[in-house]
C-alpha cells in the first residue's frame, strides 16, 4: 500500500511539471520518475516474489458470546493449534502452548477480553434487532469415538469422543459404561473454531477395558431430533497371541521334522546291520 501511494504521489509532480514552459525540467523529472517507477517496480516483483515463496500461515481470533450470558469464550489459535485463551468468568489468561515453547507475555488480554465479551453481547442484541431477528443457523454435530492408546484389557486407558462441525456451541456430551452413566473420569474440552463458521468440542473418558464391556457416548445439541450415539467396545490387540501361535506353529514343525529325521536314520541303521 504504501509502495502504490508513492507511485501516485510522485506520477501527479510530473504531470504538474509538464504543464509547465521549462521542457528540459519537465522532462528531467519524468525521466526521474521512469527511473523512479523502475525501482519501485522491481521492489514491487520483488516483494511479489519473497511474498510467493513464505508459507501463509492461519491465525484464529475469537470472541463468542450468548445474550444469555453462558458459554462466552475468548481464543486465539494458529495454524489450527491453540495458543491461549481467557477464562471471562474468572478473569484469567490461559496458555496453552507446550512448556518447551518459548512463551510470549500479554498484558491486559485477559481485561481487554472482559471489553470484548461486553461489547459482543451488545453487538448481538443490535445486530438482531436490525436484522429483524433471522433465525439462528443451525448445524447438526458429527461423532467418532476411538481409544487414545492401544487397548490392552486391564490396562488403563482414555476414550475420546470428538464432537465436529457443529453450529452455534456448545454440545452436552453423556458417557455410559453397561447401560450405565458414568461421570467419573469425565471431561468436556471448550469448544474450538473451524474455518467454515462452524465449531468442534471433545469429551473424553478415563477407563480400565475389559472383556465384555461397552461404552457409549451420546451427543445432544439444539440441531439434533434426539441423542446421538456412539458405541465402542474394547478390542484386545491379537499380535501377542499370534506371536504364540507362530512360535508354536514353528516348534510343532522342527518337532516333527526332528522325529522324521529320527525315524529315517532309526530305518537306515537297521538296514546296514
Amino acid at each position: 500500500v504504501n509502495f502504490t501511494d508513492n507511485l501516485l504521489c510522485v506520477s501527479t509532480s510530473c504531470c504538474i511539471f509538464t504543464k509547465t514552459q521549462d521542457h528540459s525540467r519537465a522532462s528531467l523529472y519524468c525521466l526521474k520518475l521512469r527511473m523512479t517507477y523502475s525501482i519501485f517496480a522491481a521492489v514491487l516483483l520483488g516483494a511479489a516474489w519473497a511474498l510467493a515463496n513464505v508459507e501463509a500461515h492461519l491465525d484464529i481470533s475469537i470472541i463468542a458470546c450468548h445474550t444469555n450470558g453462558t458459554d462466552p469464550e475468548d481464543e486465539e489459535q494458529v495454524d489450527g493449534d491453540e495458543m491461549f485463551y481467557v477464562d471471562i468468568k474468572n478473569k484469567e489468561l490461559h496458555f496453552t502452548l507446550p512448556e518447551f515453547a518459548d512463551k510470549f507475555t500479554s498484558p491486559g488480554w485477559a481485561e481487554q477480553a472482559q471489553a470484548n465479551y461486553q461489547n459482543c453481547i451488545s453487538n448481538v442484541k443490535v445486530a438482531a434487532q436490525g436484522e429483524k431477528y433471522p433465525p439462528e443457523e443451525i448445524e447438526p454435530p458429527q461423532s467418532t469415538i476411538h481409544s487414545m492408546e492401544e487397548v490392552e484389557l486391564g490396562k488403563s486407558n482414555t476414550l475420546i469422543c470428538f464432537v465436529n462441525n457443529f453450529h452455534p456451541p456448545p454440545v452436552q456430551v453423556k458417557w455410559t459404561k453397561n447401560d450405565v452413566e458414568v461421570k467419573d473420569g469425565v471431561t468436556l474440552s471448550r469448544y474450538y473454531p473451524n474455518t467454515d463458521s462452524t465449531f468442534q468440542q471433545f469429551s473424553t473418558l478415563s477407563i480400565i477395558p475389559e472383556e465384555g464391556d461397552v461404552y457409549s457416548c451420546s451427543v445432544e445439541h439444539k440441531g439434533l431430533h434426539g441423542p446421538l450415539t456412539r458405541i465402542w467396545e474394547p478390542e484386545a490387540n491379537n499380535e501377542s497371541h499370534m506371536a504364540a501361535t507362530v512360535f508354536c506353529g514353528i516348534g510343532l514343525t522342527l518337532g516333527l521334522l526332528g522325529v522324521g529325521v529320527g525315524t529315517f536314520f532309526l530305518i537306515k541303521g537297521n538296514n546296514c546291520n
